[in-house]
């Protein structure tokens, strides 16, 4: 890996995103961190990179806001010294409870807003900027869409949530055909890996099982699938599914639900 190749991460300083930067890093990656308030912990993620020995730097923006992709997107630039990052990974999402009867236009908006527009215009944005720029094989950049397994495994729960990661998964096929040949687009759909929401720790340890393979995901693993999916050229259009078989294990409610209301004998 060049020493000029570079990834972005949203939401790059806790939980799955710091692994995803940490994976980057170990694969000889240099990895700008991404984060809205997490000042402190995308500090001490920075920290970690640099004591791998690759760069980190962070950079801060508000992915709700109307603007926020692009103030992104041109800090990432500026960071870079007017470069743009080799890929951009688009971990940061926003998850909250709500269900098709309760949902307002404002949850719906806010979720649409952080978990499909930001992710739709920062890939536009970058390849904008490799319009007109020669020098880089095709394929040589690259978009990741954090996804869930969810949208391959549907119930009505967390709705505004997942009918906006709905329209992101549907996108990756889109944008792949609209920014190819010098961009790839893929998703990325993990399954459970951390405590969500007001979960117990009893609930998420029977929940973290419920897959095919009966047994927890390792956040790591899941995070160097993304770093397969940047490296890999001949991928382009398609969505790994890092989730232990979770999405064939159908359910009608989400799984924290469903454990609660069959609890352990």
């Amino acid at each position: 890996m060049a020493d000029t190749s570079w990834v972005l991460v949203t939401g790059g300083a806790r939980r799955l995103g710091r692994e995803i930067s940490l994976a980057f890093a170990r694969a000889g990656w240099n990895v700008l961190c991404h984060y809205r308030h997490s000042d402190g912990a995308a500090r001490a993620t920075a920290a970690e990179i640099e004591a791998l020995g690759r760069a980190c730097r962070t950079v801060a923006a508000d992915l709700g806001e109307a603007t926020g992709a692009a103030s992104l997107f041109e800090r990432s630039l500026q960071a870079l010294g007017g470069q743009a990052p080799r890929c951009i990974v688009n971990n940061a999402s926003l998850f909250e409870a709500d269900d098709a009867a309760s949902s307002t236009p404002q949850q719906l908006q806010r979720h649409f807003g952080v978990n499909a527009v930001a992710p739709l215009l920062l890939a536009n944005r970058l390849a904008e900027w490799l319009r007109g720029r020669d020098g880089f094989a095709p394929g040589w950049h690259s978009v990741v869409h954090v996804l869930d397994q969810k949208v391959h495994n549907l119930n009505p729960d967390y709705f505004s949530y997942t009918v906006s990661k709905l329209a992101l998964e549907r996108s990756v096929a889109l944008q792949a055909q609209a920014l190819a040949p010098r961009l790839r687009v893929c998703g990325l759909s993990p399954g459970l890996i951390y405590l969500s929401g007001p979960q117990s720790e009893e609930n998420f340890e029977r929940a973290s099982r419920v897959n095919l393979l009966r047994a927890p995901i390792a956040p790591a693993e899941v995070a160097r699938s993304a770093v397969f999916l940047a490296q890999n050229p001949s991928l382009n259009g398609c969505t790994l599914q890092a989730d232990n078989g979770q999405h064939l294990v159908a359910l009608a409610r989400d799984v924290m639900f469903a454990i609660d209301e069959n609890p352990a004998p």
